[in-house]
């Protein structure tokens, strides 16, 4: 274990009331940015013989009394502003108006039963539905999370039905937190049986054939706050319906291994358990599986040389199809019989290509790949031969996915969405890729107002990188307009066009919304992703950057105008390129953002981004990461652009603490005139399962903090 050094103080060492002002002419139209006083503590760090100050090592504790202090005299600071601003009541009518609309689920099959989510609206948490087939008129209500708290912090995090579908397994999430407590509901009846599980975190659950019981994995019960200790030593179990998770059965660990992670899968004709291993987040894996029509099933290696990802699709029999990265960066699909898994047997069915595979389903025994082109997704049908089907027919360049059946179903469904094309569920026929629009919301807004362009721009290495540019017909390029620039640009995770309410409000204010594909991402496999990590992370801010250095050469905005935002990962981003280049930049919002990159892998799940970030334990990594880290490279003195930093108190997976130095640091630092505040949202975590009603205010704030720092007009609506 490694020693993680808290040092002691007293209470006295934090007064709340107390105020000061980081510069003498701290003053906004008329408003005083006297920030709270946040102690500081003489904590000094030695890396490999640096020594690394760390004055605001006390926010760390987020079971302290001092700790909630600084946080209740943080709000009341920033909320006391925020809904002082002008724009903010119109903000919240136009949000709440146009996101009061009927969002529909991808209906799914389990038996006989079809299930389905629905939000009429402003419902804090969608709700669950079972019928007799896809929307059925007298379907009833399987699972309303609305009834489970007042203010809509308990949601429904995952859901997994028996193979018949009498059974429902699903997971409550409470205020955000990534922990889950599952439970077991009798679809018939829709009552909850005695079945209770906990400290399942990530894991999926998947029955036995039978229905008798499922597959999933748990971490030991956190030592000190399960808001910030380490989790490690995951294991899988069996769970028996009707008995108690002390008597669940072990099915797979590693002791020698605590950071190993494993995930299970029950084939669909329910032979085999595929144990999926995981290492933290890097995107390779091992596969082990079990024979369960064996009396003397045992844990079988597949892959195991953690050298590539590899995905279960589908089996026939013992040929299994998998999705690999192995000799193939943008990912190929094989053939494998599994009493002869040897790479000289494999058998290539999808080759590699130009383009990225995002995704395969294995529906009504074919594979229905989807690739990313450029950012936007493409799907085709192929045999498990390999023989060209189909091409699916998409409304426009956007993101699909959520594609639901078996591999013995001719018929699906999936969901397609764009900038202005708002989330509609198709039905698909597997057999000729005919598809037809089952269901498409009715928001009030209109999407042939809108348009959006893909442009593509030098690095500063000279790498091409795209960006899509989204705003209202008839907004040009003039140097003076209002531009939001998002990113992310970490763990393989692609940014395709999605609709969102938010930034139509933002486009109806004049705005452009500007997304840049930046590397580090998963938009063109794994050469892209991997020169945005470790020692090549600096490339993911030059790339964000430089978006943002196009967008002024080209006459869209100028720095005054100019607003980055980002959340998780893409906190980071922001806090890199705020701290790096804050002349670029009008305002400044870095959300649940890895921020302390020297001890980001000491608290919960953070050692899992070891892959992407490296780490402080390794002296070459710690050069590099002291470089970029936002919170080490706040520099006194400096004119920082308005910033507001958001993150939740029950973020367990990039806990606050991160947030809560950066903030201090800034305001301590803030030669300027321009605010340094943080919104901390209460009984919220990392953004997974927030109530609407949450959602729509803290938007409402945002949109209104870029109101007045990018000096725009009120909006009009």
């Amino acid at each position: 274990m490694r020693r993680i050094l808290i040092p002691l103080f007293t209470p006295a060492l934090l007064l709340a009331s107390c105020c000061t002002t980081p510069a003498d002419d701290g003053w906004q139209d008329g408003f005083a940015w006297d920030y709270p006083t946040t102690a500081t503590v003489d904590q000094v760090d030695d890396y490999f013989g640096q020594a690394v100050s760390d004055p605001y090592r006390w926010l760390e504790d987020d079971l302290s009394d001092e700790t909630a202090a600084w946080v209740s005299s943080q709000n009341e600071l920033t909320f006391d502003y925020l809904r002082a601003l002008p724009a903010r009541e119109a903000l919240m009518s136009r949000l709440t108006q146009l996101w009061n609309y009927e969002k529909i689920g991808v209906p799914s099959r389990h038996g006989k039963v079809w299930v389905w989510s629905k939000n009429d609206g402003l419902q804090n948490q969608s709700v669950l539905f079972v019928g007799d087939k896809p929307h059925d008129p007298n379907a009833r209500i399987l699972l309303d999370p609305n009834t489970l708290s007042a203010d809509g912090t308990q949601a429904l995090s995952a859901v997994s039905f028996s193979h018949d579908g009498d059974y429902m397994a699903y997971a409550i999430a409470d205020a955000g937190s990534d922990w889950q407590t599952w439970f077991v509901r009798d679809v018939a009846t829709g009552q909850d049986r005695s079945d209770v599980l906990h400290w399942l975190k990530n894991s999926d659950v998947s029955w036995k054939k039978d229905s008798s019981g499922f597959f999933y994995s748990r971490f030991p019960a956190p030592e000190g706050s399960e808001l910030s200790a380490v989790n490690r030593d995951n294991k899988m179990y069996f769970h028996q319906l009707g008995t108690d998770q002390e008597s669940d059965t072990l099915i797979h660990e590693r002791p020698d291994q605590p950071d190993w992670g494993f995930d299970p899968t029950v084939t669909d004709d329910g032979r085999f358990l595929v144990l999926f291993g995981y290492e933290g987040t890097a995107r390779k894996n091992r596969m082990w599986y079990m024979d369960l029509e064996s009396d003397s099933a045992q844990v079988m290696p597949l892959f195991t040389a953690f050298d590539a990802a590899y995905h279960y699709l589908g089996n026939d029999g013992t040929t299994w199809f998998i999705q690999t990265t192995k000799d193939a960066p943008r990912g190929r699909v094989l053939a494998i019989d599994i009493n002869n898994p040897e790479p000289a047997n494999w058998l290539e069915v999808i080759p590699q290509t130009s383009d990225v595979i995002e995704s395969v389903d294995f529906l009504n025994g074919s594979l229905l790949v989807t690739y990313l082109h450029n950012a936007h997704g493409l799907v085709k049908a192929l045999s498990t031969s390999g023989e060209h089907l189909w091409d699916l027919e998409l409304p426009t360049l956007g993101s699909v996915g959520g594609f639901s059946g078996s591999h013995d179903d001719d018929q699906a469904y999936f969901s397609f969405s764009s900038f202005s094309y708002p989330s509609s569920v198709f039905h698909l026929d597997m057999t000729s890729g005919k598809t037809t629009l089952f269901r498409s919301p009715e928001v009030d807004f209109d999407p042939s107002g809108f348009v959006a362009d893909q442009v593509w721009y030098p690095s500063k290495d000279g790498t091409q990188v795209p960006m899509f540019l989204v705003r209202k017909k008839g907004v040009e390029p003039n140097g003076e307009l209002p531009v939001l620039l998002y990113g992310y640009g970490g763990f393989n995770i692609p940014l395709t066009p999605y609709f969102s309410i938010a930034n139509t409000v933002w486009m109806e204010m004049g705005g452009v919304y500007a997304m840049a594909n930046i590397r580090g991402g998963g938009e063109f496999g794994q050469e892209w992703h991997q020169g945005g990590t470790v020692l090549n992370k600096q490339n993911v801010f030059d790339d964000f950057i430089a978006a943002a250095e196009w967008l002024i050469e080209n006459d869209w905005t100028k720095p005054s105008r100019l607003a980055i935002r980002g959340g998780s990962n893409g906190g980071l981003l922001v806090g890199a390129c705020m701290t790096q280049r804050p002349e670029l930049f009008g305002a400044c919002l870095p959300a649940v953002g890895v921020l302390d990159m020297l001890r980001y892998h000491k608290f919960t799940i953070g050692w899992a981004w070891a892959s992407d970030y490296g780490t402080s334990d390794d002296e070459d990594q710690f050069n590099y990461l002291i470089q970029y880290s936002p919170v080490h490279n706040v520099n006194k003195g400096v004119d920082y652009p308005a910033t507001l930093v958001t993150t939740g108190d029950h973020d367990d997976r990039v806990v606050p603490a991160h947030s809560f130095k950066f903030a201090a640091a800034l305001q301590a630092a803030q030669a300027g005139d321009d605010p340094v505040l943080i919104r901390i949202e209460t009984r919220a975590g990392h953004g997974a399962g927030k109530p609407t009603a949450k959602r729509i205010e803290e938007y409402a704030d945002t949109w209104a903090f870029l109101v007045e720092a990018l000096e725009m007009e009120t909006p009009q609506f």
